[in-house]
Formats: C-alpha cells, sequence, structure tokens
C-alpha cells in the first residue's frame, strides 16, 4: 500500500500539543549579557543542524541586538513545532517548506515570510546492509513532509514505480534501527539519520541533490498574529538574517551553539553547515514553481483532496517590505 501507518498525531493533537510543548524543552533567548529587548516572541525550532542560525542568535545576543525577545521552543520534529504555531502555543517557527506545505490544507492561517536556509545535500539517500541496489527496495521508512515526498522521488528517479514500494511511516529516530533489522530496506533523511544508518551497517548512496531535489527551510507565522505584530516580525526576520550570515562566517562558533542548546555534537553541526546554505532571502519564481509541484505531490498520493493554497500561504515580496539589509 502507498502508507501503510496512519497519521496518529493528527486526530490526537489536540491533547498530545500541550505536552510536547513541556516536554520538548524551552530554551530562553541567552542574549549574551545584553538586556532583552521589545516584545516576546516564542519561537518553534528543532533539534538539528538546520536550526543552528536560531541557536547562534540565542548565544550571541542577536534578538536583544535587533530590538526583541525570543524564546525558542524545541520539538524533535518540525512539523511538531508548525502544529504548535497553529494551536497558539507559539508565534512563530522554522520549517522546512514541503512539510509545511503538507499540512496547509488543515492549517490554512499558516504563512511564510522568507527562506532562510536552502540545500541539496543535506537529505541523504540510505540503503539497508542487506540491500545491494535500489532495484531491491520494497519497503521504505519515511517521515511525512520532506522525508516522504524525497523518497518519492529518489524512485521516481531509478525508474522505480513508488506505487510498487511500501512507504512505512516511522520516527527519524526510530529509522536506523529497522533498517539495520530490515523492516525496511532504505530511507531518506537529514542528519544525523544517515551516519547512524552507516554505524549499524546501512550505507549512503547519494544525496537528494544527485537526483535534482533540493529542500528550503522556511520563517513562518499565522496571519492574525502578523497582522498584528508585522513589525515584531521583521525585527525576528533582521537578526535570523544576520545569525545566518555569521553561521556561515563562522560555523565552529554556530555548532557551539547548537551544541548547548540542543546536545547537537559539534562536529556533526559543523560538517552539516558545509552541505546547508544559509542565508535569508525573498522568494523567486523558481522557488513558486516547486512548491506548486509539491502541492501537486500531495494531491498526487491521496494525502490531501485538492492542492493546498501555496500562493496565499507564500508571503512572497514581504521581506524587502518590511526589512532593510536582510541579504
Amino acid at each position: 500500500m502507498r502508507l501503510r501507518s496512519a497519521r496518529r498525531h493528527a486526530l490526537l493533537i489536540a491533547s498530545l500539543l500541550p505536552l510536547t510543548a513541556c516536554i520538548a524543552g524551552t530554551t530562553d533567548s541567552d542574549t549574551g549579557g545584553r538586556a532583552a529587548a521589545g516584545p516576546t516572541v516564542r519561537i518553534a525550532v528543532g533539534v538539528d543542524a538546520s536550526f543552528a542560525p536560531f541557536f547562534l542568535a540565542d548565544d550571541q545576543g542577536l534578538w536583544a541586538k535587533h530590538g526583541v525577545d525570543v524564546d525558542l521552543v524545541q520539538f524533535a520534529k518540525g512539523g511538531e513545532g508548525v502544529d504548535a504555531l497553529t494551536a497558539g502555543q507559539v508565534q512563530m517557527a522554522a520549517n522546512s517548506d514541503t512539510t509545511t506545505i503538507g499540512v496547509l490544507g488543515q492549517s490554512p492561517g499558516l504563512r511564510s515570510l522568507l527562506v532562510y536556509e536552502n540545500s541539496g545535500a543535506y537529505l541523504k539517500v540510505v540503503l539497508g546492509p542487506h540491500v545491494k541496489s535500489p532495484a531491491g527496495i520494497r519497503k521504505m521508512a519515511v517521515v511525512p513532509g520532506l522525508s516522504e515526498l524525497a523518497a518519492t522521488r529518489f524512485l521516481e528517479s531509478k525508474g522505480i514505480a513508488p506505487g510498487s514500494v511500501d512507504f512505512v511511516t516511522a520516527d527519524p529516530a526510530e529509522i536506523p534501527a529497522l533498517t539495520k533489522k530490515g523492516d525496511v530496506d532504505a530511507y531518506v533523511l537529514w542528519a544525523p539519520w544517515p551516519d547512524k544508518g552507516v554505524e549499524l551497517g546501512a550505507k549512503i548512496l547519494e544525496t537528494t541533490g544527485d537526483y535534482g531535489l533540493s529542500y528550503q527551510q522556511w520563517l513562518l507565522g499565522t496571519s492574525p498574529w502578523l497582522k498584528a505584530n508585522s513589525d515584531t516580525a521583521a525585527k525576528v526576520a533582521g537578526a535570523l538574517a544576520e545569525a545566518a550570515r555569521r553561521t556561515e562566517r563562522d560555523p565552529d562558533a554556530a555548532a557551539k551553539a547548537t551544541k548547548d542548546a540542543a546536545k547537537v555534537p559539534t562536529e556533526q553541526t559543523v560538517d552539516a553547515i558545509k552541505d546547508i546554505d544559509f542565508g535569508v532571502r525573498d522568494f523567486t519564481a523558481a522557488d513558486l514553481k516547486a512548491y506548486r509541484d509539491t502541492a501537486a505531490f500531495y494531491v498526487s498520493t491521496g494525502n490531501v483532496k485538492s492542492a493546498p493554497d501555496v500562493a496565499k500561504a507564500v508571503l512572497d515580496g514581504w521581506l524587502p517590505e518590511h526589512t532593510r539589509g536582510s541579504r
């Protein structure tokens, strides 16, 4: 079948979100000795190198420098942070374009303000130790959203009909062990899970960029909050832009901040930064076409009945209108 495991979190979200927000861990802004400034904004982030600029901004006092007080709320998966945003538990969130587009139908108030990250090398294809080639793949582990799209495009690139492969939904931390046991044959994920698979005998075959797929990370808000807090959002964007530039310029500092905040090994973040292009920017025509293609992908899987309204969710032109010197 196309997707074996039901998306149980969609049914349980009302009861689980308060608990998730409590146990996922909140990091108060470390303003580097500077006094906190401006309104307080809770921002949902994940716990891998994709979020390094947020942790660096905390560590080096960039939120306060730009006139805003930020609390970072950590979630094991970016999608959980978007759920928290929709539920009003946080005011902003960072998440991938693909995963966010997949939930627009249920969360039409989501708005994407900018791109702060792009990569075709961060996600990698992993084959289990018992699989000699892609032709031997019968089951692929996926995380709904970006991982699922990446797995689909990988199979298509090898001339394998995605419908002939059983997609098994699992949490990222479970997937390397499932691959070792032979419960699944392959997966496409971000760090550290490809390397964890290698430690268990699997092998990295290629990156998503090798078959023409890249992803982006967005800074998100909701329509009602943004209408009332556009100045605050602009301050967050300005701080994030400076943090992204510093991440590229000084990966070691970004890695240290990420380790201190999210317990990610420094060498893992330094290696990841080599695979990721950090930089705050507005959307391009090519971006918008890719987002429409992603929306069509969700329709093709049967996960949604109609294409999400990407044009409404992506605030093309918001960044230059509200900020200066963000690039």
